[in-house]
């Protein structure tokens, strides 16, 4: 918090959106944090609130834009190659995916910026399944301009009980890594008792 803190008022708004930058590639600090922070200090007066959510959406796009090109690196083929090479995943897994996602990957990429924990795995998918990068683009700073909106207009709103928002939202990406725990423990599990039957 304090480094946050630091770099927004040594940097000003551009700090807030190298901040959410490093977040999306490295989250040791959630954007549920950064961004009611933000908005704080713009209703400080320090920086601005639009300068805010404009830094901070490209900063969430410069991030995207990352995990998306490592994404592209592995690539499909590389994808199945490892798939084939692990325990309880097949190349049809693969295949199944990138389906999923040539129908789903706008909705998905989109309503992931809006998603902990997601927000940040969504653009690997997106770089793998070779989704044009202007759209991926597109429908990365259209999600992440919603949320970051709404995150630093509740700081903002808050003022100094701005960690009211982290507390809140604290409880949803628990929520999601409650949801993804599960989901990979179900899978594991039907593979095994699918070799064994």
């Amino acid at each position: 918090m304090e480094w946050i803190t630091r770099l927004m008022e040594t940097l000003g708004s551009p700090g807030a959106g190298l901040a959410v930058a490093l977040e999306n590639v490295f989250p040791p600090v959630p954007s549920e944090v950064i961004l009611p922070l933000a908005g704080f200090t713009a209703g400080q007066g320090k920086i601005s609130l639009i300068a805010a959510v404009l830094w901070t959406t490209a900063g969430s796009v410069a991030g995207a834009l990352v995990l998306y090109g490592l994404g592209a690196w592995l690539g499909l083929e590389r994808m199945r190659r490892i798939a084939d090479r692990l325990p309880f995943v097949t190349v049809s897994d693969v295949d199944k995916a990138d389906e999923w996602f040539d129908k789903h990957g706008i909705k998905a990429v989109f309503a992931g910026r809006m998603v902990p924990v997601v927000r940040s795995l969504i653009s690997i998918p997106a770089g793998v399944s070779g989704m044009p990068i202007a759209k991926f683009t597109l429908y990365t700073a259209a999600g992440s301009l919603v949320w970051n909106t709404a995150l630093i207009l509740a700081g903002y709103a808050l003022g100094e009980n701005h960690q009211l928002v982290d507390r809140y939202l604290g409880w949803v990406s628990t929520a999601v890594l409650v949801a993804l725990a599960i989901a990979i423990s179900w899978f594991v599990i039907s593979r095994v008792t699918a070799r064994r039957s």
